[in-house]
Formats: structure tokens, C-alpha cells, sequence
């Protein structure tokens, strides 16, 4: 047990330790240059990837939904994040909600 709470402790360190340099660098960083850009674009390009491996080979209960409706929810989710005025929480909120949904209400639909 005592190593579990040292293995929490290195986490919790190594987690902050990233956030401080973060906030010690934030003020030298201009949200204009190129490195800054940079970063950007290698943070929505991963995010993308992660999204697409979710839709097209998911694991564990998401494999047991069918393409079709994880893509429908993701085409529903991009709609509502730019009808919402790029609201994400609405837009990640009503994907899960109709892919659950659409989950729920497939054994009746034959």
C-alpha cells in the first residue's frame, strides 16, 4: 500500500511540475509565433487522431456500437459545435447523447 501512495505522489508531482513550467513560460510565449503555432497544430492534429482511431476501431463497450452511428453522432457533434458558436461541452454532450441513443434503441429497431 505505502507504494501505491508514493507512485500517486511522483504522479501528482510530475503533473504539477509540467503545469508550473507551463505558467512560468506562458508570459514569455506569443500566442503569434511560429512555436506557439506549432504546438497548436501538433495538439489538434493528436486530438483528431485520437478522435478517428475511437470511430474507426474502437475498444472495450464503444467496439459493440456500429460505425454508422458513432459517425452519425460525430457529424451531429461537429453541427451542434458550430451551430452553438463553438461550444464543445454542447457539442461532446449531444454526441454521447445520441450515440447512446442510438445504442439503446437498436435492439428495437431490427
Amino acid at each position: 500500500m505505502p507504494e501505491l501512495w508514493l507512485l500517486l505522489i511522483l504522479c501528482a508531482l510530475g503533473s504539477y511540475a509540467w503545469r508550473g513550467l507551463g505558467v512560468l513560460l506562458s508570459g514569455r510565449i506569443s500566442t503569434n509565433s511560429e512555436v506557439f503555432t506549432w504546438i497548436t497544430c501538433v495538439a489538434y492534429s493528436m486530438v483528431a487522431g485520437l478522435i478517428m482511431r475511437i470511430i474507426v476501431m474502437p475498444a472495450g463497450l464503444l467496439a459493440t456500437s456500429l460505425l454508422a452511428h458513432r459517425l452519425f453522432a460525430c457529424a451531429l457533434g461537429l453541427a451542434v459545435y458550430y451551430i452553438a458558436r463553438r461550444n464543445l461541452f454542447a457539442a461532446v454532450g449531444i454526441g454521447a447523447i445520441a450515440l447512446t441513443a442510438l445504442n439503446y434503441f437498436r435492439p428495437f429497431t431490427g
